[in-house]
């Protein structure tokens, strides 16, 4: 299902997207969609959220820390407060 969005904009900046559009042999809709797409995978919370999670497990694993540390590591550092 698709939905619709109705912006105002300058006719300059109307005019100028037009024409950045079309040479890249999109159409304005296209290129909005694009636009749209990229912005919430730049700033999807979630998405930045597994990567940092992603390399966090990374640096533990090649320090030689397993899962099963993990727990225990948790509990030492708050034990530290």
């Amino acid at each position: 299902m698709t939905a619709q969005i109705l912006i105002r904009v300058d006719n300059e900046l109307k005019k100028k997207f037009q024409l950045l559009s079309k040479l890249e042999n999109k159409s304005v809709n296209e290129k909005v969609k694009e636009l749209m797409d990229q912005y919430v995978q730049e700033h999807d919370m979630e998405r930045a959220l597994r990567k940092l999670w992603s390399e966090i497990g990374s640096q533990l694993r090649k320090k030689g820390y397993k899962a099963r540390d993990v727990e225990r590591i948790i509990r030492e550092v708050r034990s530290e407060r």
